[in-house]
């Protein structure tokens, strides 16, 4: 499983999915789009065919799909959909 997040420093979302990833031992790609975030947004947007004012972060993407930010990964986990087999 290749998991990939994309953050933004001060979103408390963020760091609630980095937390629950570390502590299960999830090996992990972080992509912090601090830098730049009007050219992140319009790449990621363009890339899930997402409008960018619904685009929130984090982004979370499972061996590329994207199932959404922390609150979407909080719910497949609690389906045993995400880390079931991990």
């Amino acid at each position: 499983m290749h998991v990939k997040i994309y953050t933004l420093d001060y979103c408390p979302y963020c760091k609630k999915a980095l937390n629950f990833l570390r502590e299960k031992g999830v090996e992990f790609e972080h992509v912090r789009i601090d830098e730049d975030e009007e050219k992140w947004y319009e790449k990621l947007s363009a890339k899930f065919g997402i409008e960018i004012g619904d685009l929130t972060f984090p982004q979370i993407i499972v061996d590329d799909i994207r199932i959404g930010g922390y609150t979407d990964m909080m719910s497949l986990y609690e389906q045993g959909k995400f880390l079931a087999g991990k």
